[in-house]
């Protein structure tokens, strides 16, 4: 009788344990970005070098502290992609990275299905938001617009244990 309470307690403090860890994954961690009207949308130009303020509008965006990959964002923009490609630096790597399922407006598999057919151009939002982590803006030909932190290639190797490549900027003590 006793291997049975045991094995219940057990069962009980497992359940438990899966949904905390399931809640605090999805939901606890993220929080609303409230949008400033004027720079939450921005490319990297191929003149300056320099990410620049874009047309937008609707925009929505979750982060949470917990990561810097983390962000997503959704939002519209009236700006063609045959204007933006000679005005903004291409982003070749682009990997959207999923969203918690609750966020309704980013959907990962549709963007890259996007990006793959070329219905989409993924474009360098900033280079480095964090050491090793780019904003990558993708712009269907529609308007809709989406953004995620992708770990760029420095990022991999500094995260992978591995000393920074010369062309790589230093990362910072602790990495």
């Amino acid at each position: 009788m006793m291997g049975k309470i045991l094995a219940g307690v057990i069962l009980v403090t497992a359940l438990v344990a899966g949904a905390a860890m399931y809640y605090l994954q999805v939901y606890h961690f993220y929080e609303n970005v409230a949008a400033r009207g004027t720079d939450d949308v921005q490319l990297t130009s191929l003149v300056s070098g320099k990410a620049e303020p874009v047309l937008y509008d609707g925009f929505e965006a979750i982060d949470a502290d917990s990561s810097p990959i983390r962000y997503r964002a959704c939002f519209t923009t009236t700006m063609s992609n045959a204007m933006l490609s000679e005005t903004y630096e291409i982003y070749e790597t682009a990997e959207p990275l999923t969203a918690p399922g609750w966020f309704e407006c980013y959907d990962a598999q549709a963007i890259g299905l996007a990006l793959e057919e070329g219905r989409a151009l993924a474009y360098l939002g900033q280079r480095d938001v964090s050491y090793g982590v780019d904003r990558v803006v993708a712009i269907t030909d529609d308007g809709r617009g989406f953004v995620w932190h992708q770990i760029n290639r420095c990022g991999a190797v500094v995260f992978d244990g591995q000393r920074a490549p010369d062309d790589c900027p230093e990362p910072p003590k602790g990495y």
